[in-house]
């Protein structure tokens, strides 16, 4: 058996023939032809006010705080357990990071915990949704109202997830996706910045164009364009647009693929979740989930790295997750001290199993009897 990795791009005939198109039409920089067009497919398709294509999901991120005017001594809650981006974005314009715990049964946070976390100073919360399930959304925005705090939902992992119905990435005041090469829809680097309230959505397209009135310009709402508020260049090129437009062609063959994996998985490894040797993903209620990645749950850091050891001596790339942020390096001086027990569990005993829509048959049983052969052992 060859190696089989953690994920593995499923680009093809449809992208090259999109990339070559974009390249022959010359228009090749930032809000070109293909950006329109990925645009007005995620504002009409998922139930969105405005989709803003960005380089990465961290600069949606950035952006997200710079349009809510983030300052010194705001306080941004968010899980420990995620990306370093969902923490920075808020850090780099001088917000107090509070960090919260997961959930004991699943990495989501609960309404609760940030509840607990609110104080006069909170001006947003950042929920991230796990492996494509969606945090309580409804419960979340209600909070929001009576508390008077914004919501940005890190929806890097969520496209094409859904939660009461509803598209995940329509929930919160703003969204973040990230097009990722890891992600389900991607183009190999990628982001979005998904507007659910209006009310941000002009200032929105300002910050995005360096502070401009760019757009507006070309839409021939103004006479010349020039600088009017803050900002940055957080456009991504036509080019990547290209490629992620000919992913969403492809969608639904991509997604079909991705769930027959996740689902194989789910049932052929239940004997060993069965036998308390390991946890599965618990499927949270009024959530459709999208597959985005398929992990379990170890008794520990030492068995965890054991299983590691032997899969990659069967020539399987299986890797942890998160490790938490209010551990690290740079956020431990900052953190208030409070003590994360479930972050701390999920960064020492999750695992993550390969997933992609390319994997064959073979390399599924292969990584699903590897891993019965494991604990068969212990």
């Amino acid at each position: 058996m060859e190696w089989i990795p953690l994920v593995r791009p499923s680009y093809g005939a449809t992208e090259e023939k999109e990339l070559l198109n974009c390249f022959h039409q010359g228009r090749l920089e930032g809000d070109g032809p293909y950006t329109k067009k990925i645009h007005q497919f995620f504002q009409q398709t998922y139930q969105i006010e405005k989709a803003l294509f960005t380089t990465s999901c961290t600069d949606a991120l950035e952006l997200a705080a710079l349009l809510l005017d983030i300052k010194p001594g705001d306080e941004v809650i968010i899980p420990s357990y995620t990306f370093v981006s969902t923490a920075h974005a808020f850090a780099l314009r001088g917000a107090k990071i509070v960090f919260i715990d997961s959930q004991p049964d699943h990495p989501n946070v609960s309404i609760e915990a940030i509840r607990k976390a609110l104080t006069p100073r909170t001006r947003a919360v950042v929920p991230v949704h796990y492996a494509g399930f969606s945090c309580e959304m409804d419960q979340l925005m209600k909070l929001s109202a009576e508390k008077n705090f914004i919501v940005i939902a890190d929806a890097a992992q969520a496209i094409e997830s859904k939660y009461l119905g509803k598209p995940a990435i329509a929930w919160g005041h703003m969204s973040t996706l990230s097009f990722h090469q890891t992600k389900n829809i991607s183009c190999g680097e990628g982001g979005m910045l998904i507007i659910n309230d209006k009310k941000f959505a002009k200032r929105a397209e300002i910050l995005r164009e360096k502070g401009t009135n760019r757009s507006a310009f070309f839409r021939g709402e103004v006479d010349k364009y020039n600088c009017i508020d803050i900002g940055s260049s957080y456009l991504g090129s036509d080019l990547l647009a290209s490629i992620l437009w000919a992913q969403l062609e492809r969608r639904e063959e991509l997604q079909l693929a991705r769930h027959k994996i996740w689902k194989a998985y789910h049932e052929k490894l239940a004997p060993l979740a069965n036998a308390g040797k390991i946890v599965l993903p618990k499927i949270l209620p009024n959530t459709e989930h999208n597959a985005h990645c398929y992990y379990v749950i170890c008794k520990d850091l030492e068995e965890r790295t054991q299983l590691i050891t032997f899969l990659k001596d069967r020539q399987i790339g299986a890797v942890f997750h998160y490790l938490s942020l209010h551990k690290s390096p740079y956020y431990l001086p900052l953190h208030d001290g409070r003590d994360l027990p479930m972050s701390d569990h999920y960064t020492d005993a999750l695992l993550r199993l390969p997933l992609f829509p390319t994997m064959t048959e073979a390399e599924l049983d292969h990584v699903i009897r590897s891993i019965h052969d494991f604990f068969r052992k212990l």
